[in-house]
């Protein structure tokens, strides 16, 4: 038996291959060397929250002097005002990752001065998303921002 190859073969063929090509990449996006991680396992319910995050933001946006990041030899330097009284300052400190949920964590707020250091040794390079929620003489506040490590 011999095919007939004329323009409606032709437009069947190339069908099947575009298929092929788009279902072997379906298949490839779901196998488990990828991972789909989200920025929090609880989305839905931090957006409830959400005002209260938008009034503690503003309160830090209130201060004389900002909460700073910078890089050193030892690790991300966090510098709180200095006109607080460092002891009065009580939260916590989250490093997040968009690419990696594994490298997440959070630190409880200890100061022994105004400057409190995250060490190297807990730190990848990359991007972070760092959100310092803290409390200071019944005043909340909060300071989140994307830094390169």
């Amino acid at each position: 038996m011999k095919i007939k190859f004329n323009w409606g073969t032709g437009i069947v063929i190339a069908m099947v291959l575009f298929m092929t090509f788009i279902l072997t990449f379906v298949y490839k996006s779901l196998t488990p060397q990828y991972t789909h991680d989200l920025v929090s396992e609880d989305y839905y319910k931090d957006e409830l929250l959400y005002q209260k995050e938008i009034d503690k933001l503003n309160n830090a946006l209130k201060l004389e002097t900002k909460i700073s990041l910078s890089n050193s030899d030892k690790g991300i330097t966090i510098k709180f005002p200095e006109n607080l009284e460092y002891q009065k300052v009580k939260g916590n400190i989250s490093f997040q990752r968009y690419n990696n949920s594994i490298l997440d964590f959070n630190k409880d707020i200890e100061l022994n001065s105004n400057v409190l250091i995250i060490p190297d040794s807990i730190l990848v390079s990359g991007k972070w998303i760092v959100k310092i929620d803290w409390n200071y003489k019944g005043q909340e506040y909060l300071f989140k921002d994307g830094w390169f490590y």
